[in-house]
């Protein structure tokens, strides 16, 4: 993975839209922002083989497109373990939603968008899907995987909340105190979970 924008290496780009004025106006915000714009589809299944073969470290695309759609394309690069994924969509649409997190999509930038909109959401992209690749070589199975990443994300919010940890620092102790106690990523997020449950009820008994 390249690191990020304003380091030595910028990190890499390819862009999917099937509207070829919106691939223009990608280019030129992403290069301003300071990534590498590396190709650019007008289609599904152009993504899916330009992804393929130049490996980049992320990709940018709408959800609906020719060919194959954003989702189909996102569940295909998860599991090949290509790149992170951001859909472009012009609505809220929360069956939508669901099937592309079901897929593996963690960023989503609703049209029109500001550089200042977009830049937060590559970002944790890229950080969520590092993290993803650690969970999958902890358990071996992708769908195992996707399922331990959410358990691991509302623990994540918890510490997060109550200690007020950034994200990565949330996700580094979870999985600190995995390696430390040789618990599983998934045992030791259910155990924040259920301290949490036990102490918001404990809390509720005391305030009645």
């Amino acid at each position: 993975m390249s690191v990020s924008p304003g380091a030595a290496h910028a990190w890499r780009v390819l862009i999917a839209d099937d509207e070829s004025l919106i691939r223009l106006d990608l280019r030129e915000m992403l290069s301003e922002m300071g990534y590498d714009v590396i190709g650019e589809a007008g289609d599904g299944r152009a993504a899916l083989e330009l992804s393929r073969k130049l490996q980049p470290d992320i990709v940018i695309m709408d959800i609906k497109m020719p060919e194959l759609d954003g989702i189909s394309v996102a569940e295909e690069l998860t599991r090949e373990k290509i790149a992170p994924v951001v859909l472009l969509t012009a609505y809220s649409d929360q069956p939508l939603v669901e099937r592309a997190r079901e897929a593996g999509v963690v960023g989503y930038v609703v049209k029109p968008f500001r550089p200042a909109e977009l830049l937060p959401v590559i970002e944790l992209s890229v950080a969520r899907f590092d993290e993803f690749r650690a969970l999958e070589r902890e358990v071996g199975d992708l769908r195992e995987a996707l399922e331990t990443r959410k358990v691991v994300e509302r623990a994540k919010g918890i510490l997060m909340e109550t200690l007020g940890l950034r994200e990565a620092d949330a996700f580094h102790r979870i999985r600190k105190t995995s390696m430390d106690t040789r618990k599983s990523m998934r045992e030791v997020a259910e155990a924040v979970l259920l301290a949490h449950e036990m102490e918001q009820s404990a809390a509720g008994s005391a305030g009645k």
